[in-house]
């Protein structure tokens, strides 16, 4: 199915910023229900292969639930208000919230250890401009992690796979969100992403070191990752 929610012209991120409005309240459920429960240790491992930075920027933050993770200190980045808001009631010292937009980030050269997002990169406007943007601001050697849906390899779990998010997802968007398009848009948006393999050669092209991915649940999740050359 299509979502309301995905659009490839102009108002791609007008679109997204009225989706992550709508769900703030219910993003973390969500994500409990529909990874049952292993997202977390998926973040654990975005976490861990950030290595031990100093400063992280953690972008297209949401709720704040990779931000946290993190014992260092931490930026934590979206453009949306609702998210923040959700973010923010946790608390943590540690932890700055900034409402900007990833394709410009409000910061000098070389700011940060560690950028990391969670499922955040499929949802940019220009994902090469955003990979950009990661780059200027890490430090040489400074690592970006990202941890998103995949595509997976094999044919027929694929379809499965995207039986499940196209035919369960809108019934967890319309039960939780009061709209089955809200969940609907993650297929949509899969469709168009370059997954694990396309960003790798994305973040090799522009300049990134040492790229590679790890993958979960037959590839259905992933974890890119690289590193700005020193």
């Amino acid at each position: 199915m299509e979502s309301k929610f995905y659009q490839v012209d102009e108002h791609r991120a007008e679109k997204v910023h009225d989706l992550f409005a709508t769900i703030a309240r219910r993003y973390d459920l969500l994500n409990d229900i529909m990874s049952v429960g292993l997202h977390r240790r998926w973040k654990r491992r975005l976490v861990e292969l950030a290595g031990e930075p100093r400063d992280v920027l953690d972008l297209c933050c949401g709720t704040g639930d990779i931000a946290l993770r993190f014992r260092a200190r931490v930026v934590g980045v979206d453009f949306t208000e609702e998210m923040l808001r959700v973010a923010a009631t946790r608390g943590n010292s540690e932890v700055s919230w900034i409402r900007a937009d990833a394709l410009r980030l409000p910061f000098v050269d070389e700011s940060f250890d560690a950028v990391s997002v969670g499922y955040g990169l499929r949802n940019l406007s220009d994902i090469e401009q955003g990979l950009r943007e990661v780059l200027r601001v890490l430090r040489p050697g400074g690592k970006f992690v990202s941890l998103d849906f995949g595509k997976p390899e094999s044919a027929p779990f694929r379809a499965l796979y995207f039986g499940y998010l196209r035919i369960v997802l809108p019934i967890l968007g319309r039960m939780f969100c009061g709209d089955p398009d809200t969940h609907g848009y993650i297929l949509t948006s899969l469709r168009n992403y370059p997954a694990q393999r396309g960003i790798k050669e994305m973040m090799t092209s522009q300049g990134y070191r040492d790229c590679g991915f790890e993958e979960f649940w037959l590839g259905s999740m992933a974890i890119n990752y690289g590193s700005k050359p020193r």
